[in-house]
This record gives C-alpha cells, structure tokens and sequence, in this order.
C-alpha cells in the first residue's frame, strides 16, 4: 500500500543494521524505504543500427552494465531511436549520465537522463462503438 503513494517509483529497502539478530528472517518494522536514484538510465537519439551489445559496450566504460536494451520497431525491425542502460552501482550510473549525456553514438548525437517511472497505466480510449 505504502508503495502505490509513492507513484510507483524506484524504492529500496535496508534493513537498519546487518548485525542485527534479525538479518536472516527480518520483521517488517525493521525495513525501511526512501526515493532513490535508479541504476537504470533512459538514452534517446541513437541510431537505427545500434544493437544492444553496442549500447552496451559505449557504457561499459562507466562500470558494469547488467542489461542494456534497445527498443525495436517490431514492423521495420529497426531501432525505434532510444533504449535503456542498467548499473550495477548507483555511483556508475550517475557518472555515465554527467558523462554520456550529449556525446556522439554510431554518428548521432544521444541524450542520457534517468529512467522515470510511468506515471499511471493506459486506459483504453472510448471509441464511436462505445457511446
């Protein structure tokens, strides 16, 4: 319940201490949750030709990527023109952003920003049938 007035948004959870008797089966008022920053950046303006190994690899240098996805266009079977680039570490993520941002990628400029979380699911539109 806490997490959806949150707007779904990236949450964490630490337990106060991992010392704690508790560690192993923790009880929920040991948990607790803050707004964090994502590991996971949106890049837009990349190429049609770029894959996800070559989003990949121009990151990698910022530290370890766990996944980088282009999104395709599933009828022209081609880039749609932005992906998603997830860290391991926070601190990797920030520094490929101040980093990458603005920087050329196979020929075309690509701007970085943090991955926003959606801000409500789609509805259905009501059509001409539906009245």
């Amino acid at each position: 319940m806490a997490a959806s007035r949150l707007g779904g948004s990236f949450l964490k959870y630490y337990l106060y201490s991992s010392s704690s008797p508790y560690y192993k089966n923790p009880i929920p008022g040991q948990l607790f949750f803050f707004r964090g920053f994502s590991c996971t950046l949106f890049v837009k303006g990349i190429s049609f030709s770029t894959t996800n190994e070559g989003l990949a690899d121009s990151f990698s240098q910022f530290g370890k990527v766990v996944e980088a996805k282009v999104i395709m266009n599933k009828v022209k079977n081609r880039s749609k023109g932005y992906g998603y680039v997830t860290f391991a570490e926070e601190a990797e993520a920030r520094k490929a952003l101040a980093v990458m941002n603005g920087q050329v990628l196979d020929g075309r400029v690509i701007y970085v920003d943090e991955e926003q979380p959606r801000s409500r699911p789609r509805t259905p539109r009501r059509g001409a049938a539906d009245q």
